[in-house]
């Protein structure tokens, strides 16, 4: 499809979408199943695509939610991705989300030597809700951990130790805070390593990072929150040229999807906005870009949407849960 099409199809989408988006249907979704073998290679594993606040979402009772309140899907994770270290036998997870305890159980059923199921570090990319709060699962009331590495800006590293209460994870050394500076690589192994960088968002609690994982190979970006391209300082194409792996916001399909919320008040990259800006890339470069993080409304959550085909028929893909991703 050459662009030409592709925008008039977008426009056609678009009037589709403003009728009837998250009403009509119940979505399709794509469930990639997860190898019998162990990895071979150290890789990134995508363990939930979903927004913050999750799928079904509180409330909803439009068609894309109500099923899903009696019979819930298994893909319907909250945004994470689990990074394998196959030659030293670890693993560390993208966000400590309310889905937590089953995403470390996938990821850690993975690695190599997974007797203790439970991963060697965890990074935070900020501090709204459906990215931080699954460290509740490391308390007293839950597993009671020791000292479980916790990887953290220092706005996001205050607030951790300043509210409850996070705070008591501290004091009972359930975690243990490593500090992040924006642009310092963190060196997880001779083959690993982890850079966070900051990014414009609603920081009312902590800072907001992406992060650039670089593996023996291959790296990846991972910014699932976002609030525009044009408000980040860097050029998210050169970025992209960077990389193997683009992991990006993709939170809402437009900003008509919303009938009930001032979506200015909540502001990411439409998948509208991201096709138009990354519409003149090459299509090896398309297909680097993984959208992630979806709101239960948006389209592309269901396979046989109208979105979901103009999306990857442009070349660009949809985050699935258990994709694998070697590095």
């Amino acid at each position: 499809m050459n662009f030409t099409k592709a925008t008039a199809a977008i426009s056609i989408i678009t009037i589709v979408l403003l009728i009837g988006s998250c009403s009509e249907q119940q979505p399709k979704n794509i469930v990639v199943e997860l190898p019998n073998k162990k990895l071979r290679q150290s890789s990134l594993v995508v363990l939930g695509t979903i927004q913050d606040a999750g799928s079904p979402q509180i409330t909803c009772k439009k068609a894309c939610c109500e099923d899903l309140f009696e019979n819930p899907d298994p893909s319907r994770k909250v945004v994470s991705l689990g990074l394998i270290d196959i030659p030293n036998n670890k693993t560390y997870l993208f966000e400590a989300t309310p889905d937590m305890g089953s995403q470390i159980k996938k990821l850690t059923q993975l690695e190599q030597n997974s007797k203790e199921e439970m991963v060697d570090g965890i990074f935070l990319t900020h501090a709204h809700i459906g990215h931080y709060t699954g460290l509740m699962f490391l308390g007293k009331e839950a597993m009671d951990a020791k000292q479980i590495p916790i990887y953290a800006m220092p706005r996001m590293k205050i607030f951790l130790e300043t509210n409850g209460p996070w705070s008591q994870l501290i004091v009972r050394e359930n975690i243990a805070i490593n500090a992040l500076q924006k642009d310092s690589t963190i060196q997880l192994s001779n083959e690993l390593s982890v850079t966070p960088f900051l990014v414009p968002h609603r920081d009312e609690f902590s800072e907001t990072v992406g992060y650039k994982i670089q593996g023996p190979n291959k790296s990846a970006l991972f910014i699932p929150d976002i609030d525009k391209w044009e408000k980040w300082k860097k050029d998210i194409v050169a970025e992209i040229e960077k990389v193997d792996y683009a992991f990006l916001d993709a939170t809402f399909f437009d900003g008509k999807e919303l009938n009930n919320r001032d979506i200015s008040q909540i502001p990411h990259p439409f998948i509208l906005e991201s096709l138009e800006k990354f519409k003149n890339l090459s299509q090896k470069e398309k297909q680097k870009i993984i959208f992630i993080h979806f709101n239960h409304t948006n389209p592309v959550l269901d396979s046989t949407s109208e979105a979901y085909k103009l999306v990857t028929q442009l070349g660009f893909k949809i985050a699935q849960i258990n994709e694998q991703f070697e590095l």
